[in-house]
């Protein structure tokens, strides 16, 4: 046997075509289920018997069992995908939480509480078909072919599309045709559930703004002396003396904020804040370390981290603008991310489980208002988050209006199944142009399939992974800072 199809025939033996997607999955359910939790940790009901001060409601572990069906007669059993297929059923898990009740900051019951089922991609790690050996595949009724990376729903197998979209927590500088600005700064900073749109300008008035939530059109020097970095100075050594010229024209047109919070005030007013002058000045506070750049952090302590990191952003700025380097280009693959299942799960289950939670505080307070105090174990609908998550994925109906990305799969023939699976769509409209974002990129080579896309409306905008494609996942940033200082980088904090 050639030495060359050897190669070849073990790396299909190790490797699975979706492995990406299938180690999406594994890692949103092993790290990132925990995470979503852990954002919404402590519950605060605004009602609560009369006859305590406080009463706080904790989540703490989350766990996962293996898929399995419950019984007409109550009984608990294993399932497996052909089971699910046959009898019209969802291949699912059931989800438990551990669940407190603190009255007073003592703890008053805790327990283990089933939250819901959720629906298990064949073939990853919590799979009853993991790790089988041919043989095994064929006694369960599977086709040992079959490359898994789907989910069985309601006994429809549902393949989960991967998004194609721009790079989040990177800026892209772009030039404009039209409008009061030459340049446009564009910044999505993504954290947990917030993903908010920066946008960086320099109008006819050569003063630098700053968008973003509704903070509009603010100078971007004031933000940075509401930030604490005041002294106009460490403003100018920050950015760069190489663009001098320009920083000085913002920096003499506010000379006259002199502290934090004069620089706070001026911005309140801008944005419309009317309160007194403190509860402005809180407010404003809170909007900076809640919806500036969330990604840097969103505490009080990562004022100054994010000023300088919006100094190296305008740097970037003034640079492209000037034409020391050249701008962005949005179709560049180094500037798009794929979404793959477990960052599309991640945010289903992220909404879905602030509805429990909400859901869940409802009940408790309707009880309270009747003179009872509640048990939780009593109050929490597991069905709820079932009967949402195996809606979205039989509709393919997602969060923030997203549209058609769970598909039935296509399973005309094996080499369509195995397309369907590695389909990658754009966000953008197939009703607009959009010539650039349709045209074959120099990068799509040796990631994305140059030649299989529809004709019509979808061209380019529909594409495929190229057959060997296999997506890096996202890496915790603590081990890459580990291995940055090991290697002799200081950080600049």
């Amino acid at each position: 046997m050639n030495p060359r199809d050897i190669l070849i025939k073990k790396y299909f033996e190790n490797t699975s075509l979706v492995s990406s997607d299938i180690e999406s999955f594994d890692r949103f359910i092993e790290f990132e289920l925990q995470k979503i939790v852990d954002e919404n940790g402590t519950i605060l009901p605004t009602i609560i018997p009369h006859t305590i001060d406080e009463f706080k409601i904790k989540f703490g572990k989350i766990t996962i069992g293996k898929p399995e069906i419950t019984e007409a007669d109550g009984s608990k059993r294993p399932v497996y995908p052909i089971e699910g297929r046959l009898r019209k059923i969802s291949y699912a898990a059931p989800l438990y939480i551990e669940i407190s009740a603190h009255v007073d900051g003592i703890q008053r019951e805790s327990f283990t509480a089933q939250i819901g089922n959720f629906p298990i991609m064949l073939k990853s790690k919590f799979c009853h078909l993991y790790g089988k050996t041919e043989k095994e595949l064929i006694e369960l009724g599977e086709d040992p072919f079959d490359p898994g990376g789907y989910f069985i729903v309601n006994g429809t197998e549902k393949v989960l599309i991967n998004v194609e979209d721009l790079a989040p927590n990177k800026m892209l500088v772009e030039k404009n045709n039209l409008g009061p600005t030459k340049f446009t700064g564009k910044l999505f900073s993504e954290h947990g559930a917030y993903k908010i749109p920066h946008t960086f300008e320099k109008l006819k008035d050569d003063i630098f703004y700053l968008s973003f939530t509704r903070v509009k059109r603010v100078p971007l020097v004031v933000i940075l002396k509401a930030l604490g970095m005041i002294k106009d100075e460490e403003i100018m050594t920050t950015i760069n003396s190489e663009f001098k010229d320009e920083v000085y024209i913002n920096l003499f047109e506010h000379v006259s904020i002199k502290s934090e919070e004069e620089a706070l005030d001026f911005v309140a007013k801008k944005i419309g804040i009317t309160q007194a002058k403190e509860i402005r000045i809180e407010r404003m506070k809170e909007i900076l370390d809640k919806y500036l750049l969330p990604h840097l952090g969103t505490s009080m302590d990562d004022r100054m981290y994010k000023a300088k990191n919006l100094c190296k952003l305008l740097k970037k700025y003034i640079a492209v603008s000037n034409g020391k380097i050249g701008k962005d280009d949005k179709d560049h693959y180094m500037n798009k991310r794929l979404k793959l299942s477990g960052v599309l799960l991640s945010d289903l289950f992220r909404v879905n489980l602030k509805v429990l939670i909400g859901d869940l505080l409802y009940n408790f307070q309707r009880i309270v208002k009747r003179g009872k105090f509640p048990s939780i174990k009593v109050i929490i609908r597991d069905k709820l988050l079932t009967q949402r998550i195996y809606s979205s994925m039989a509709t393919g109906n997602w969060v923030g209006g997203r549209k058609g990305i769970a598909q039935r799969m296509q399973r005309l023939n094996y080499l369509e199944s195995l397309s369907h699976l590695q389909r990658v769509v754009s966000p953008l409209s197939a009703s607009q142009e959009n010539f650039d974002a349709r045209a074959l990129h120099s990068t799509h080579l040796g990631r994305l399939c140059p030649i299989e896309t529809p004709e019509g409306t979808n061209i380019g905008l529909r594409k495929n992974l190229a057959l060997l494609t296999q997506i890096s996942q996202d890496k915790e940033e603590d081990e890459i800072v580990k291995i940055l200082k090991t290697s002799g980088v200081k950080l600049a904090r």
